[in-house]
């Protein structure tokens, strides 16, 4: 089955952590651009952060610059989002998406269309 699984959603107080994982089968991730988006309510999808499958040139949001890290680990075939001092303003639906072919991830991440795979999605809270 190809298929994207995302886990590590939850609810944290703002400053804290968290690390997402993005899981994939019925394919080999390091073939392609991956990267993860968020929607939170009322809202549109919007680029987080993306990676290149080659030379490892990453896109962040400017919202996220700093606090956020891209990474992925071709051995486990599986994707991550390191979140830390996260914000309220975080609060969204975390997506995973993997794409063979792209001309750079800054167009990845800003266009948020043409994926081949996407994951279904898990939930950030940030709140007190």
């Amino acid at each position: 089955q190809l298929q994207l699984v995302e886990s590590g959603g939850g609810l944290v107080q703002p400053g804290g952590s968290l690390r997402l994982s993005c899981a994939a089968s019925g394919f080999t991730l390091d073939y392609y651009a991956i990267g993860w988006f968020r929607q939170a309510p009322g809202k549109e999808r919007e680029g987080v952060s993306c990676i290149d499958r080659s030379d490892g040139t990453t896109y962040y949001a400017d919202s996220v610059k700093g606090r956020f890290t891209i990474s992925r680990d071709n051995a486990k075939n599986t994707m991550y989002l390191q979140m830390n001092s996260l914000k309220p303003e975080d609060t969204a639906v975390y997506y995973c998406a993997a794409v063979e072919r792209i001309t750079t991830v800054q167009a990845m991440c800003v266009l948020r269309n043409g994926m081949d795979y996407w994951g279904k999605g898990t939930l950030v809270t940030v709140s007190s």
